[in-house]
């Protein structure tokens, strides 16, 4: 007897009515895997502190009827699925707290590259920031041409930074709000299949899911957590960028955002992240190197850490992100969340209170080393 795909049970848990990507996690932490989810009894979920609802929608038979049908079409357009306790589940993303347990990927890069910069802004751009895309995204291929670069391949400053991405033969991923049966707008069809060949498109919903309103506010989570860093190139003072900025603040991302005149409109949503110290004024490419720490003058800087005073009291916590920090120059919060297996959000207070003792300091670019 053939052993069933665990890709079947992984879909499955992810159309299971009124359980989201929170709850998901949740059901693992109880069962183990997806499988074993689905093979419990309505008793044995029960127990395991699984509301009576819930345990019933898992045990409907079209749940598995509704994920094969997916598997299927999956498995005939070639589309790779990550589960959320993949290796090769996107890293970054997975120290999210409301990451998606499942997501689906067409095309060829690397999820985990060395470097990921989200470039998100308004559907209407101009010339100002559809120029900005273009020359700094060319100077980023010049000294790092394997960036990966992610947007939302939406109209406006999305599409004109996987548009400069190609032109530069920087790797570009598409963060869809439906799913992968389908490009919308439809006039992008033919960026997204440049894409394809040189990047990809991934989304976290199954195929057959409409492009509605809310699901662009649910894919901005993976476009900012995806990323080390979210760029908001034009935005008014209300819109799905600055969602991504807010979100991105929340997962301790670094955020930047180009300035303009006060009286052009789709500045002012990047003039408002600025001056509320929600975004770092993106002044210059070198500027942008040098904040995120990728420059090579500030590797010149950093110092191999020192040991720590002994009268130091640390708590446990500390103490193995001491032992962690101790043989290396400096580490990225979301390598030290990674390595430590701490989430990155409950991470953060931590290193806040060490910064706070004078034990660690914090880098451009989020990274943290020994005082």
């Amino acid at each position: 007897m053939n052993t069933p795909d665990k890709r079947l049970y992984q879909i499955a848990l992810t159309q299971i009515a009124g359980v989201g990507d929170i709850i998901a996690r949740r059901l693992l932490q109880i069962a183990g895997d997806a499988e074993n989810i689905f093979k419990s009894n309505r008793k044995t979920l029960i127990q395991a502190g699984v509301s009576t609802k819930i345990a019933d929608e898992i045990l409907k038979p079209e749940v598995l009827e509704k994920a094969q049908k997916e598997l299927q079409f999956v498995e005939k357009n070639k589309i790779a699925t990550y589960f959320i306790s993949d290796e090769n589940y996107p890293y970054r993303l997975r120290e999210c707290a409301d990451a998606p347990v499942l997501i689906y990927f067409k095309g060829n890069t690397d999820l985990n590259a060395e470097k990921v910069i989200s470039i998100v802004g308004t559907r209407k751009s101009t010339n100002y920031g559809n120029s900005f895309c273009d020359s700094f995204l060319q100077d980023i291929s010049s000294l790092y041409p394997n960036t990966l670069i992610v947007s939302g391949l939406a109209y406006g400053i999305d599409i004109q930074a996987h548009r400069s991405a190609l032109k530069y033969n920087l790797p570009t991923i598409g963060i869809l709000a439906h799913g992968l049966d389908r490009i919308y707008p439809p006039s992008h069809r033919q960026t997204a299949a440049e894409m394809v060949n040189r990047g990809g498109l991934l989304s976290d919903f199954a195929s057959g899911t409409d492009p509605d309103k809310f699901n662009f506010v649910k894919r901005n989570r993976i476009v900012a957590g995806m990323a080390d860093t979210v760029i908001v190139v034009e935005s008014d003072k209300k819109g799905g960028s600055l969602i991504t900025a807010e979100i991105a603040n929340s997962y301790c991302k670094d955020v930047f955002a180009v300035p303009g005149r006060t009286s052009d409109k789709y500045s002012q949503g990047c003039n408002k992240l600025i001056s509320s110290h929600k975004a770092d004024l993106l002044q210059s490419t070198e500027y942008f190197l040098q904040q995120m720490g990728w420059d090579s003058e500030s590797s010149k800087k950093k110092k191999a850490p020192r040991q720590q005073e002994l009268f130091i009291t640390l708590s446990d916590e500390e103490q193995v992100v001491v032992n962690k920090l101790a043989d290396k120059d400096s580490l990225h919060i979301d390598q030290l969340a990674r390595e430590l297996n701490i989430p990155a959000y409950s991470l953060f207070s931590t290193l806040l209170n060490m910064e706070m003792k004078g034990i660690i300091k914090n880098l451009p670019g989020n990274m943290y080393a020994l005082v």
